[in-house]
């Protein structure tokens, strides 16, 4: 048995795009239309990870999915929480539990899918502003 990809239905395919590549960082590895099922299949994987993939399904006719707090979370690691965090800020994502502990956050995409980062091996030393910065909404 083999793991292929976390599926994630979205509601507007380019915002889920900005969101997933140009700010959390990962690539578009492979895409399917299909209008017979009037749908679009966007996979995505971190960078060097093409094996692990997220799968965007763009549905064409409009439909509501709810929160997604039911689903639980995708998780990435990351290089430099502290980084990912600011650079997240700086493109406008709100980050919802930040790293205080320097080891792990939660932001949210544009359907309210939770995506936890955590540091690689050990976490950082606690910095300013992450240490003093409180929850925001649910994560």
């Amino acid at each position: 048995m083999k793991y292929l990809h976390t599926m994630v239905r979205v509601t507007d395919l380019d915002e889920s795009m900005d969101f997933y590549c140009n700010k959390l960082g990962l690539i578009e590895v492979g895409r399917k239309e299909v209008p017979a099922g009037r749908f679009t299949l966007v996979f995505l994987a971190a960078p060097g990870d093409e094996d692990a993939q997220v799968e965007l399904t763009y549905n064409w006719d409009p439909e509501e999915y709810g929160s997604g707090r039911n689903f639980g979370h995708l998780a990435y690691a990351v290089d430099d929480i502290y980084d990912i965090c600011q650079r997240l800020m700086d493109k406008g994502v709100t980050i919802n539990r930040p790293p205080r502990d320097g080891r792990m956050a939660f932001v949210r995409s544009p359907d309210n899918i939770s995506i936890e980062l955590l540091q690689k091996g050990d976490a950082l030393p606690s910095r300013e502003p992450w240490s003093s910065m409180p929850n925001t909404g649910e994560w």
